[in-house]
Formats: C-alpha cells, structure tokens, sequence
C-alpha cells in the first residue's frame, strides 16, 4: 500500500519554512495594531521569507469579513490590508 504524502509537506515533498512566530513581548504590541484597526481576531502572525515584516493571516473584522494584513517590524501601523478571498 502507499504511504500517503505528508499533510506539512507540498505535492513535490517540500515542505515551505514555517513562518516565525513573534516573542511573549512582541504579540501585545501586534494585537493592539490589530484591534486599533478594526480586527477582532485572526489566524496566524508570523513572518515569511519574502519580506522583514508581521504577515497576519486571515484577520476578521466584526462584519466577517477576511483580511490579511502586513505591519513593518518594530512599528505596528498597517503596512498593507488585502481582503481574502
């Protein structure tokens, strides 16, 4: 029988670096950017290989809608919103 592909791994069994989380003393200062600007929760906060800043997945604002948004390192004014489709 074949062994089924690993769920963290894509289709070429490579699996994508996990983005890094933010410290116990950042993550305050991300979610009170987060909420100043509208969001009441959210998926994951991490930064990726494509750029020095907080990529934050999936955040919702109270009408549902869904949001990912980037905020610079070392500041927390919204760099980008993109709404998730």
């Amino acid at each position: 029988m074949p062994r089924s592909p690993d769920p963290d791994k894509g289709a070429g069994g490579n699996a994508a670096p996990p983005p890094t989380a933010p410290t116990q003393q950042e993550q305050p200062s991300i979610e009170r950017a987060l909420k100043a600007a509208g969001y009441v929760s959210w998926e994951e906060i991490g930064i990726e290989d494509d750029g020095p800043y907080w990529d934050i997945d999936d955040a919702r604002r109270p009408d549902k809608t869904r949001w990912d948004v980037k905020l610079p390192q070392g500041s927390c004014e919204i760099l980008s919103q993109e709404a998730d489709r």
